[in-house]
């Protein structure tokens, strides 16, 4: 092999390349690396982050929601026992109002059984002084008349 000048021209030229390519060309490919896998670290912390994140966020809403549940179903119960109570209290306003009623009517019925009584007193009397009159086939005084038929009155 024949090492001639051609060889020594291209062996300076490549040095030449290199140390171009080291000076120019490689530091900002390596910073631009560095950047890259810089930027990759941070993504990768965040994505971690944004996981946990998410893992609590997730955990808080099933806390809430679990209070939220049980809140709504004190409510609920709250709102079973005042109905309850209202119905109670409802039910006992319409005892208290059908036995005012009751009452009311008994009396009412107790009044007009003494006005019947009367009447029928009445017209007992009546009848009595007409059968009297009628035996008696006599004229009685009407102060005569009226006594008897008070007297009639308080004996029945």
């Amino acid at each position: 092999m024949n090492i001639n000048a051609t060889l020594f021209g291209q062996l300076i030229m490549f040095g030449l390349f290199v140390w171009f390519c080291m000076k120019f060309v490689w530091p900002p490919l390596v910073e631009a690396m560095a950047a890259r896998k810089k930027s990759i670290e941070e993504g990768l912390l965040a994505a971690e982050q944004g996981r946990a994140e998410h893992a609590q966020a997730q955990q808080k809403a099933e806390e809430l929601i679990a209070s939220t549940k049980n809140q709504a179903k004190e409510i609920i119960d709250n709102a079973d026992k005042q109905a309850n109570v209202m119905i109670d209290n409802a039910k006992g306003a319409a005892v208290e109002e059908a036995d005012k009623i009751k009452a009311h009517a008994k009396s009412e019925l107790d009044q007009e059984v003494v006005r019947a009584r009367n009447d029928l007193k009445d017209q007992v009397s009546t009848l009595v002084m007409q059968g009297v009159n009628s035996v008696l086939e006599k004229e009685v005084d009407a102060k005569a008349h009226k006594d008897m038929l008070s007297k009639l009155s308080q004996s029945l």
